[in-house]
Parts: C-alpha cells; sequence; structure tokens
C-alpha cells in the first residue's frame, strides 16, 4: 500500500482502538492487507484509465453490511463490507469502483450534512486481520462520520444528482472500455437491486438511497454495455478467486459462526471454505483446529503470504509470540512492501522480549512508516521498541506521533514537550518535537489541525 493520505480533515475525531473480534453488526474503519492489496488489483487498472495516480487515490474498508460505496473528501474510495459480500463476479465489483472512480474524474462534489462534525469519541474499529491493534492517520476523522451513522444516518450526508450518476456510469463504462474488460457486471449490479427503488427510504439500501436509478439511467447503461462487453476479455481465474478469498476471510472473521459452517461446510474443501473454516476456528479459541486448517493451506500455497500472516496472528494472539515470529517473517520476506506485514513482525518480535529481537523490531517498524507515515499503531510500537532499549526521549516523541496521527492534540503536545526536554534540539528528533509542539498547541488557533510536513523515523541513539 502507498503512504496513507489525510482525508476530512474538517472533521475532529479521537479514536480508540477495540482489539476484539468484530460482530456483524460494529461498523468502522478495518484494516486488511490481503483484502486491501485484492481491491487495488481490481482499482488501479481503472484509477490508471481515469487518468489518476493510482498511488494518490486512497481505498478505505467499512464494516458494514449494508450495500455501499462512495467517494469522499476528493480522491477517497469508500466500500462497505456488504458491498464486498453482495458481489457474484468480480465485474460487479469493479464495475461499482468504475463508477465510483467516475464520480472522482468527473470532479462531482459530494455534499455533507452538518451533522457530520458532531459525532466525537468514536471508535476506530480494527479487524486484525493483519494487525489487531490501531489503525489511524488520516481515516480517524473520517470514523467521527461513521462511528455516528447510527444516529443520523450515514448515506443521507452523500447526495448525488440523478445528472451526476448518469455521467458516473458512463466514466465507468469508458474505464471498462479501456482497460478490456465486460460492464455487464455494472448493469447486472444495478438490475438486480432495482427493486429498491420500490421501497421506503427506511428500507433501502444505503447505496440506492444516493444513487437513485431511473428506467432511463438503467436504458442507457445497457446499450452502451453491450458495445463495452463485446470486446471485452473473460476475468481471470485469478479475480474470480480473489473475490472468493475475500468473502470467506470477511464471513470467518465477522460473521457469526453459524454463518461460516452454512456457506462452508466440512465438506467443501476449497482453499476459501478452508480459510473461513480456519479463521472461524481461530475466534472459536479452537487452536489446534485453526493451525491445523492453515498449515494444509500452506502446503497447497506456500507462496501465499496471508496464509502464513495468519498462522502467525494465531500464534502470537495464543500467547505464543516466538512461535510466531517465523510465519510472520515469512509472509514479509514473500509480500515485504506490506508495511501492515511488518507491523506484525515487530510485534510478535517485541513479544519474545530479546534484545536483539527488540532491535529488528524497530527495524521493522521503521519500514512500515516509510510505507504508510500516518500509521499510529506503528508509531505506537515503535515508541514500545525504544522503551525497552532505555531510550526514553525517542519513545515519548514516537508516543507524540501517535497521538498526532489519532488527532489527540493534547497528548501529542505534552509527549512532545516530554520528549523535547530529552533530545537535543539540534537533532532531527529535537526539532521534530519542536514541531510537533507547535502544531498541537492549545494556545495555537491552528493547533488542532494537522497538516502535511515532513515525519522523521526516529532512528537517534
Amino acid at each position: 500500500m502507498g503512504v496513507m493520505r489525510k482525508v476530512l480533515q474538517t472533521i475532529a475525531a479521537g479514536a480508540l482502538a477495540l482489539a476484539i473480534p468484530l460482530s456483524a453488526s460494529a461498523q468502522g474503519l478495518i484494516r486488511d492487507a490481503e483484502i486491501e492489496q485484492i481491491l487495488r488489483d481490481y482499482s488501479n487498472p481503472l484509477f490508471a484509465a481515469a487518468g489518476l495516480k493510482p498511488d494518490d487515490v486512497n481505498i478505505y474498508i467499512i464494516q458494514d453490511d449494508t450495500l455501499n460505496a462512495f467517494v469522499a473528501a476528493g480522491q477517497n474510495v469508500f466500500l462497505h463490507t456488504g458491498l464486498i459480500m453482495a458481489a457474484k463476479t468480480p465485474e460487479e465489483l469493479k464495475g461499482v469502483i468504475a463508477h465510483e472512480t467516475g464520480h472522482i474524474a468527473g470532479g462531482h462534489s459530494v455534499t455533507r450534512e452538518a451533522a457530520m462534525g458532531a459525532a466525537s469519541g468514536t471508535s476506530l474499529v480494527t479487524m486484525g486481520l493483519g494487525v489487531l491493534a490501531l489503525f489511524a492517520g488520516a481515516p480517524d476523522a473520517a470514523l467521527a462520520l461513521f462511528g455516528s451513522a447510527p444516529q443520523f444516518g450515514l448515506m443521507t450526508i452523500f447526495k448525488f444528482t440523478r445528472a451526476e450518476e448518469s455521467a458516473a456510469d458512463q466514466y465507468g463504462l469508458d474505464f471498462m472500455e479501456k482497460t478490456g474488460q465486460s460492464a455487464d457486471g455494472l448493469v447486472s449490479f444495478m438490475e438486480h437491486f432495482r427493486y429498491e427503488e420500490l421501497m421506503s427510504e427506511s428500507r433501502r439500501d444505503p447505496y440506492f438511497r444516493s444513487h437513485p436509478i431511473s428506467s432511463d439511467r438503467i436504458g442507457a447503461l445497457t446499450r452502451r454495455a453491450r458495445e463495452v462487453s463485446a470486446k471485452a476479455k473473460p476475468q481471470s481465474p485469478e479475480a474470480i478467486e480473489q473475490l472468493d478469498m475475500m468473502k470467506a476471510k470477511l464471513v470467518g472473521f465477522i460473521g457469526p459462526a453459524g454463518r461460516v459452517m452454512s456457506r462452508y461446510p466440512d465438506t467443501d474443501q476449497s482453499i476459501p471454505a478452508k480459510y473461513a473454516r480456519a479463521i472461524a476456528a481461530y475466534r472459536a479459541v479452537d487452536i489446534k483446529k485453526a493451525l491445523t486448517l492453515i498449515d494444509e493451506l500452506i502446503t497447497v500455497q506456500p507462496e501465499n503470504a496471508y496464509f502464513y500472516e495468519l498462522k502467525g496472528q494465531i500464534l502470537f494472539e495464543s500467547g505464543r509470540s516466538l512461535e510466531s515470529v517465523g510465519p510472520h517473517r515469512k509472509s514479509v520476506e514473500l509480500q515485504p512492501k506490506q508495511a501492515l506485514l511488518k507491523v506484525n513482525l515487530a510485534r510478535s518480535l517485541i513479544g519474545t522480549k530479546d534484545d536483539a529481537a527488540v532491535l529488528e523490531a524497530e527495524g521493522q517498524l521503521q519500514d512500515a512508516l516509510q510505507l504508510e507515515p500516518d500509521n499510529a499503531f506503528a508509531w505506537n510500537q515503535l515508541a514500545v521498541a525504544y522503551a525497552k532499549q532505555g531510550r526514553i526521549g525517542d519513545a515519548d516523541l514516537a508516543t507524540a506521533e501517535e497521538a498526532y496521527q489519532l488527532g489527540d492534540m493534547s497528548r501529542a503536545y505534552n509527549f512532545a514537550r516530554r520528549a523535547k526536554d530529552k533530545l537535543t534540539l539540534q537533532t532531527p528528533n529535537g526539532q521534530r518535537a519542536d514541531d510537533i509542539m507547535a502544531l498541537s498547541d492549545p494556545r495555537n488557533r491552528r493547533g488542532g489541525q494537522r497538516r502535511g510536513f515532513g515525519m522523521a523515523i526516529h532512528t537517534e541513539h
């Protein structure tokens, strides 16, 4: 993943992670290295076809069973887990992403209700698939909106005109055509859920409250889609498998146990089915079964980094930190550009309480922060690593960085001040502490607004 950008900066949010399994009704931003990578594989060609730089477009996943996708605050695409689960084919999911990309390419404005900034103290819920921990940076602000959705109706905030919807359809069809993909998925998605237009506002899925469908719109979409699809190549087996894997992982982690067994009974020996059952066994604390299933998957796909990631997570969360290092290390070797995998490895290394391992963890966290400077939990773990080495000034500064990314300006100021007292001002870390103090100073009217400036990776001794 590229560096996380700041979004919805007009909303203040203090985020507190819940390092627990998510219930089906929980709502919030979730992170998972595997799902994020698959969505990138699906989306980046579409972003490029739209003339966008893929690394400049952020993709966020919201745990919510309802069907929805939207763009907000510039080049930020939000996808509900319910949408991923509802997609029958890769073309359906890609078609919706292409449509949302059309809103970005068309420069369509997104109306936000005044209630957007009303929520405070909401929870930043992390799935724990890649890292059961805090994730902040840019999305912390968005959570002020998402966490309070039950109170004021999330999707009443995002309203699009019918003209913009039709334009986004045509943009999306252009992007599917440029990437040589069928547009039938977008049409089938719209037609399948067209009956929603007949429902009352309260019963509609959010997607169809904010993306109104009309007969004229469906007709125009269908006519053009035929032309696009006639020239398209079929979806690759890999793309189809990726969708199956995303669904299996989501069902395993956020679905009730009964749903896992009904969708993936023991008679189903496919890789996605075993994946879902391994995750479900882990959630049920049946560690022996979970490890048996994941080992079977590793045997079949020994180059799959995310199977090793899951094995490492199972071992780490079972209190077996030393044993978890090997699988996490293997996942990083296979996917060296995945920041979340590096943070997982660092946590396991720190958990061993070995001095050399802690030093290695520091390096992994520094690498992760080069990839994602806004990752608050990586700063949190870097503070732990520094503290274990007796580098208290650096630990205080890393804690200030964590608080700053979470939008907790009071805590950021206090820890930056503590760090400044221990560090030499003329060093990069000393200057960084001074910068955070200036930006988070409660006496500074602009102190509560984060601004993009260089972030030091703390390497001083």
